[in-house]
C-alpha cells in the first residue's frame, strides 16, 4: 500500500496495462492528473521495478515489467468492485476526454468503413470549449481530436455526456437511447444504422450492479 496506495498510482498502472506507453497518451488516460505528478508517479513505478523507462531514437516509452503486468488482476478487481458497488457517477466524475479515450481503444476496426471514418461527438450539456470532439478511425488506428481534423464527417453523435457514459457502461443500449431521442445521429441512413457496431463497450459493461439481482 505504501507503494501503490498513493492517489492516481493504480490509475497510471491501468493506463499502462491498457497499452498507453508515451507520456502524452498516459496524460490523456488520466486527464485530471497534473504532468508533474504523472512524471513523479512514473519515476516511483520505475524505481520500484514495476515499470521501465525506455528511451530510443529520441522518444521515451514506459512499459510494465513482469511485476507490473502481474498487477492486472488486482486492477481488474478494483474495476469489478467499483462497477458493482459504486452507484451513479456524479457530474464531477464525467469527462468527455476520458470517455472518448476509452472508446478509441474499443473500436471494431473490422466493421468500420475504410479507408477513413470520422465520428464527430457533440456533447450538448458540456461547456463549449469541451463540447466538440472527433474520432478519426483508419485501418488499424483511432485518434481522438479536440480540434476539427478537417476530414469529412461520416456520422455526428449529439447527446448529453451522461447519456453516452451510460451507453459505454452498459446501462442503456445504443438502440434505446436513439429511439428515445436522448442520442441523435446525423449522417446517411446506412452509417447511422451501422455506428453502434463500430464500438465495443466497457470491459465491465456486462456486470450486474448491486441490488439488480
Amino acid at each position: 500500500m505504501e507503494l501503490l496506495g498513493d492517489r492516481w498510482t493504480l490509475l497510471v498502472v491501468r493506463e499502462l496495462l491498457a497499452g498507453s506507453e508515451r507520456f502524452n497518451d498516459l496524460r490523456r488516460g488520466v486527464p485530471r492528473m497534473s504532468p508533474s505528478l504523472l512524471s513523479s508517479r512514473l519515476g516511483q513505478l520505475s524505481r520500484a521495478g514495476i515499470a521501465q523507462r525506455i528511451e530510443a531514437e529520441g522518444t521515451v516509452r514506459y512499459v510494465l515489467t513482469a511485476a507490473g503486468r502481474e498487477l492486472a488482476p488486482i486492477v481488474e478487481a478494483y474495476g469489478v468492485w467499483g462497477t458493482r458497488w459504486i452507484g451513479s457517477l456524479g457530474d464531477e466524475d464525467l469527462d468527455p476526454k476520458l470517455l472518448l479515450w476509452d472508446m478509441h481503444r474499443n473500436v471494431n476496426h473490422d466493421v468500420v468503413p475504410r479507408p477513413r471514418t470520422v465520428v464527430q461527438f457533440r456533447f450538448t450539456d458540456v461547456a463549449v470549449r469541451s463540447s466538440h470532439w472527433w474520432l478519426v478511425i483508419t485501418d488499424d488506428e483511432a485518434d481522438v481530436c479536440d480540434v476539427d481534423p478537417g476530414h469529412p464527417v461520416t456520422v455526428t453523435v449529439a447527446a448529453e455526456l451522461r447519456e453516452l457514459v451510460s451507453i459505454w457502461r452498459g446501462e442503456v443500449s445504443w438502440g434505446a437511447a436513439i429511439r428515445s431521442g436522448a442520442v441523435a445521429l446525423e449522417g446517411s441512413a446506412e452509417m447511422r444504422r451501422a455506428l453502434p457496431s463500430w464500438f465495443s463497450l466497457s470491459a465491465f459493461s456486462a456486470l450486474a450492479r448491486a441490488g439488480s439481482g
